[in-house]
């Protein structure tokens, strides 16, 4: 048993010093398809337009990544969210920008708001295995 538990040690340390590929992916939605997944997470929150055109990302555990967003829309005040889909599907809620307010910041994640360019970047620092999965971005007219 001590045997095999030391091959598993051995094969763990060697996925977290290799490249974690192709799994830090961005998934293109068309507006109507990110109405629907917007709606699931909240009856006030629309999408107008969400664009994420980026390719698959990889990185190395412990460094970090940043992961691309623009959008548009005719809201003066509105909320961006980014949320990461797990390999069982279920979405959760990383981080939200408000859009009258600074760079959001959330332990290991933060935000790069720009909104003249209607932009939005989430940086994941640190990075960790469980971070391979694919994210979205949200835009809503309230709170998420």
């Amino acid at each position: 048993a001590a045997r095999h538990s030391k091959t598993l040690n051995s094969q763990l340390q060697a996925e977290l010093n290799t490249f974690v590929q192709g799994n830090l992916r961005l998934m293109r939605l068309s507006s109507l398809l990110w109405v629907l997944l917007a709606f699931t997470f909240s009856a006030s929150c629309v999408a107008q337009k969400v664009t994420q055109n980026q390719p698959d990302i990889s990185s190395q555990v412990g460094q970090s990544v940043t992961l691309n967003c623009w959008y548009e829309t005719s809201w003066s005040d509105y909320y961006l969210v980014w949320y990461k889909q797990l390999p069982s599907g279920q979405m959760t809620y990383l981080i939200q920008q408000y859009s009258e307010y600074s760079n959001a910041r959330d332990g290991r994640y933060s935000i790069n708001f720009q909104k003249a360019d209607k932009s939005i970047s989430l940086i994941i620092s640190s990075l960790q295995l469980e971070d391979s999965a694919k994210y979205f971005c949200a835009l809503c007219d309230s709170q998420c």
